[in-house]
């Protein structure tokens, strides 16, 4: 018996295998690891609208109290002036 020598009678079509498995091993990783990446590294929240109606906020201001009918008028005066 040839103890260490012949690679066990395998031959050459286990190390293309081995190489293989271990090509398909590192791209699993690869692919979970930017999966986790894009999953966990950003917010889920939702995104804030884009279109502010000005007008809507300064209703919504009137009626919660934080500014008096004058102020309502003067802002919404500014708001409507053409530009």
């Amino acid at each position: 018996m040839m103890y260490g020598w012949g690679n066990g009678g395998w031959g050459v079509g286990m190390w293309i295998v081995m190489a293989v498995v271990m090509a398909v091993f590192w791209a699993i990783v690869v692919v979970a690891v930017v999966v986790l990446v894009r999953h966990f590294g950003h917010s889920h929240a939702a995104p804030t609208p884009v279109d502010i109606d000005a007008e809507a906020i300064l209703r919504a201001r009137l009626a919660r109290g934080e500014i008096d009918e004058d102020e309502f008028q003067r802002k919404l005066a500014v708001l409507r002036e053409p530009k």
